[in-house]
């Protein structure tokens, strides 16, 4: 059963969680790697190197959006496929524990996961814009609690 005093409360820890670690993962490119430094290394595992700015854009645009509330669902989803990249391009092959050279695919095969319970979460408490859920006919339901 899910409380629901307290779970869009665990919804808003999720969703700014998420866009804090998209806000440090972006950080991380543009001021230890630098975005060049960043493209080149997309152009290294064979990527367009270009790909490496939109996905730096998308990392810092998506992690504010989160954390203020901003069209939560649509932002988890959208941000999905970076990390499914990053699994399929650099850490699949290293295996699964992310201690690994090069680092395994388990933390952004968690980091992914999470973001697909926050878009069925929803938005959670003190979101900007709360978006309206649907109900199983695809009505906006009337009862929301995040």
């Amino acid at each position: 059963m899910i409380d629901p005093r307290t779970a869009p409360y665990a919804a808003l820890l999720l969703r700014v969680t998420l866009g804090v670690l998209f806000l440090a993962h972006a950080g991380l490119k543009l001021f230890v790697f630098t975005p060049a430094g960043t493209a080149g290394f997309f152009g290294s595992i064979g990527l367009p190197p270009a790909l490496a700015y939109l996905v730096i854009a998308a990392e810092v645009l998506g992690g504010l959006a989160l954390i203020l509330g901003l069209w939560t669902r649509i932002v988890a989803v959208a941000l999905t496929p970076i990390l499914l990249g990053a699994i399929f391009t650099v850490h699949g092959s290293a295996g699964f524990f992310f201690n690994n050279a090069n680092g395994g695919w388990e933390y952004p095969a968690f980091w992914t996961v999470a973001l697909v319970v926050q878009a069925l979460l929803g938005d959670g408490a003190f979101a900007l814009r709360a978006s309206k859920p649907r109900d199983a006919t695809g009505k906006s339901a009337t009862a929301y609690a995040g």
